[in-house]
């Protein structure tokens, strides 16, 4: 695979234009000065002398004041800027009060904190005006704005014609990526990225309005390129790459996928990587363009025959929805579903590449969830089955203790595979009301504050993953009948304060509020989209947990209002065939199973549901949909009084064995 970078650079206006040298944008050029880049951003924001202390400096610590050394949200936004000092300036207010009421102000305060701050709208002070502006910061005149190597930017100016202050002009440099996937010396798939960063403040009229359930319009900016579908783009937030430990190792930029098959597969092949591919790791696609493509993908078709077995099956399969039904294409689904699990008997009795033996078997299992109706059920074992040589593989390969070996101060990378292996062990023993095989490790992890990658893979925060495995764990135990319900519900209690903790306490996220997925500029933001989807599967597991409680009735008042929050933060999740509501299966499902027949959450599943078009009935999406809509017509004309209708139960008694993550 190779991948072109195409990218041009204009530079911005030089200062001195149409400008003499004794003007006063040149005389206050002269006085700046490089400052330290490495104290915190709270003392930078007030321009004040930063000690570096940490984990907090001494100003902060003095004041009361959350010490950020970490680039905060906030930083990169002017408004957000004056928000923020309007806010240190409250807390600075506040904690003076309380010093001269204990009459501990004194000989302790520093001298540098003893002048009031300036307001948000100047900087009177005679100190802030000898002062440079941040070397870091865009508007710093000696800023490099060449510092995003390798890539060359190039400048577009905004159409607002707005100037910036101190008479410096403001600028919007667009890194534009170009990538090209050859297979066989043959170019299949063409992406365009944009990544976008700006010194220009939009006024609040221009902001694009948000549509959470718009079908017409793209909620994203994207820009064709030859045809194709661009990549998403994405804005003020950096993206991480590199984050996993691929079994292959990393992909180099100009290697191409050299990949064997029969010239009948071919167009099952091309069909796979333009059509079936973008579907499968969206949220990892969002963090790190072309990951899935380039680390996961096209290395295991070029080395993994299993694999490659399994994608044609699915390539197949998704054909077949798209209304090519015929005796060819049923028979390709066949064929390459039996090459597959032949491959992966003999590789298992051999005992030989048990890392190409478990990302094919993880394939097998995963990738269904993403093609296929809910009538298409292939008549093999069933996932859970094929979980258990996952299960085997992972203990051989000793990849929990990799995955329990990474600290918050490691530099260790999360095991791909065990990831995406603890990803449908926690979701789909849900599925079984079973304990996760893994959940020991789990705990661990939970107890050491420690990332297993659950949230650059999948979107939802780590330590929301961790509470959900233990709540499954503990209803295996009330299955079993092993406590009585007093000592049920007190563990169900014990659960709901550590779910109360996380939406109280924003250690590992900047903020647990919702927001717009998008910048100012229109682009996607990663981080903040995390955030919304986690908030969803926050709100899942209460719901889940809630189902624990013995005689569950879901006309309760707590239980409606959680209902109704799901239907509310799902408008902060992009929804269409280009949105996220296919990676939101499990929370729908905890959500929509206890919905009552005129909650708003239906509405709002139903416009999600028209906006994804025909795919709302394909993958494990439109599985969930016809699951909720047997639950829904059961529940409904169940009379007043009777038993919660499970949706477990109607899934056994119509014979599906769905895997809804």
């Amino acid at each position: 695979m190779s991948s072109h970078v195409t990218s041009t650079t204009t530079s911005p206006p030089p200062a001195t234009m149409g400008q003499s040298k004794n003007s006063p944008t040149t005389k206050q050029s002269s006085k700046m000065h490089r400052r330290s880049r490495s104290g915190c951003f709270t003392c930078r924001l007030r321009r004040k002398k930063c000690d570096e202390g940490k984990p907090a400096c001494k100003a902060c610590r003095h004041l009361g004041l959350c010490c950020e050394y970490k680039r905060p949200m906030w930083w990169g936004n002017n408004e957000h800027r004056r928000m923020q000092k309007e806010k240190i300036k409250s807390i600075i207010k506040n904690t003076k009060v309380s010093e001269k009421n204990t009459q501990a102000m004194g000989a302790d305060t520093p001298p540098e904190l003893s002048y009031s701050l300036p307001t948000s709208d100047t900087y009177s002070d005679t100190t802030d005006r000898t002062r440079s502006v941040s070397i870091d910061s865009h508007h710093d005149f000696e800023f490099d704005f060449n510092t995003t190597e390798p890539f060359n930017a190039f400048s577009m100016p905004m159409q607002y014609g707005l100037g910036y202050h101190h008479s410096l002009p403001g600028y919007e440099v667009d890194v534009k990526t170009e990538r090209q996937t050859y297979i066989n010396d043959v170019p299949t798939r063409r992406d365009s990225s944009i990544s976008t960063f700006s010194t220009f403040q939009p006024p609040p009229a221009a902001l694009p309005a948000f549509q959470p359930y718009t079908t017409h319009d793209s909620w994203a900016q994207e820009e064709p390129v030859d045809g194709h579908r661009s990549s998403y783009s994405t804005a003020e937030e950096g993206l991480d790459f590199n984050y996993f430990d691929f079994s292959h190792g990393q992909q180099s930029n100009n290697q191409q996928a050299v990949i064997h098959v029969d010239e009948n597969d071919r167009r099952l092949l091309d069909h796979f990587i333009e059509n079936v591919l973008p579907m499968i790791f969206p949220i990892l696609e969002v963090n790190q363009h072309g990951s899935a493509r380039t680390d996961i993908i096209l290395p295991a078709l070029e080395t993994n025959k299993c694999y490659l077995h399994c994608c044609l099956s699915i390539a197949a399969l998704h054909l077949k929805t798209q209304g090519v039904d015929n005796e060819q294409i049923n028979s390709d689904i066949m064929r390459h579903r039996y090459a597959t699990v032949s491959e992966l008997c003999e590789a298992l009795a051999r005992d030989t590449d048990h890392q190409q033996i478990l990302e094919a078997t993880l394939g097998m299992i995963f990738f269904q969830c993403s093609v296929g109706r809910p009538e298409d059920c292939l008549p093999d074992i069933p996932w859970h089955s094929h979980f258990q040589a996952v299960v085997s593989l992972v203990h051989k390969l000793e990849l929990p203790r990799a995955l329990t070996d990474i600290t918050t101060t490691s530099t260790f990378k999360p095991p791909f595979n065990m990831t995406l292996a603890a990803w449908i062990d926690i979701l789909g023993s849900s599925m079984l009301g079973r304990t996760p095989q893994f959940a020991d490790t789990y705990k661990d992890k939970h107890l050491s504050q420690s990332s297993s990658g659950l949230c650059e893979l999948m979107g939802c925060d780590d330590r929301v993953m961790y509470i959900i495995s233990e709540i499954a764990s503990l209803e295996a135990i009330k299955n079993e009948g092993t406590f009585d319900d007093i000592i049920i519900c007190r563990y169900i209690q014990a659960l709901g304060d550590r779910i109360r903790t996380l939406e109280c306490n924003s250690q590992g996220l900047e903020t647990s509020e919702v927001a717009l997925a998008y910048s100012p500029t229109g682009a996607l933001r990663p981080k903040q989209l995390a955030r919304n989807m986690s908030a969803t599967f926050r709100l899942a597991a209460r719901i889940y947990l809630c189902t624990l409680v013995p005689d569950f009735d879901r006309t309760q008042a707590q239980i409606i209002d959680l209902v109704d929050k799901m239907a509310e933060t799902l408008e902060y999740v992009p929804s269409g065939p280009e949105g996220f509501d296919r990676s939101l299966v499990w929370p729908l499902l905890m959500a929509g199973a206890v919905s009552t027949p005129h909650s708003h959450f239906r509405s709002v599943f139903a416009t999600r549901c028209a906006s994804l078009g025909d795919h709302a009935s394909l993958g494990s999406f439109g599985r969930m949909r016809r699951l909720l809509h047997e639950v829904w017509q059961r529940a409904d004309s169940a009379p007043h009084g009777a038993p919660h209708v499970h949706w477990r139960d109607v899934m056994q008694q119509n014979g599906w064995d769905f895997l809804l993550i």
